[in-house]
């Protein structure tokens, strides 16, 4: 089993977000969040992802096997696209990037600056990160967030080999990527709470 969630009660500013939340995941398995805009997609995904403590159950996962995309694409302006591959990939302990490059169509672009790409080749990059990561378990939040049809289509494939491999991803995402996965719907688990959580705050649950 890569993931196993028991119990977990989650908060966001000190107002109760989720609770009571189970499920697993394993692997080979994918997983995708479902549940409306500020339902607690992204709070759960970053205390999977050990960005911020559970109030209350537990989650059974080894920190070095999994890998977090967030809504920020993770790379450094100043930095090549090849450049920044490869600094990720000694953070890692990984040393070939060309697969990484290949999956994602960077290779024209593996000498230009970051900083000077587009926002959609920003995002494939940030997502070839994962490619150098060498990690089972990927936690992705709207990963297809900026992405063409043809950048959604590399994502999937990508996603498809990793999962074919032993690897297991679990997704917030509205959209189909055409790869078998199970569904988890947040919407039970929502905290019921007196507080009102302001529109500031909401943007990040």
């Amino acid at each position: 089993m890569t993931l196993k969630v028991h119990d977990l009660s989650l908060a966001r500013g000190g107002v109760p977000v989720l609770t009571g939340v189970r499920f697993d995941l394993a692997r080979g398995q994918a997983a995708v969040l479902r549940g409306p805009n500020g339902a607690g997609k992204t709070t759960l995904l970053r205390a999977l992802a050990g960005l911020q403590p559970a109030t209350a159950g537990v989650i059974s996962l080894d920190p070095e096997d999994t890998a977090y995309a967030g809504h920020a694409d993770g790379i450094k302006s100043t930095l090549t696209v090849s450049e920044n591959l490869r600094f990720w990939a000694r953070i890692f302990g990984q040393r070939d990037i060309a697969p990484a490059l290949q999956a994602y169509g960077l290779e024209p672009l593996a000498e230009r600056p970051a900083g000077a790409l587009s926002a959609g080749q920003k995002r494939r990059l940030g997502l070839a990160r994962l490619l150098v990561a060498g990690r089972a378990l990927w936690l992705l939040d709207e990963p297809t967030v900026s992405l063409d049809t043809a950048a959604v289509a590399m994502f999937a494939a990508t996603l498809s080999a990793h999962l074919t491999s032993g690897g297991s991803a679990l997704i917030a995402t509205h959209i189909d990527l055409g790869v078998e996965a199970k569904v988890i719907d947040i919407s039970p688990w929502r905290a019921k709470a007196d507080t009102v959580v302001g529109a500031s705050e909401e943007a990040f649950l």
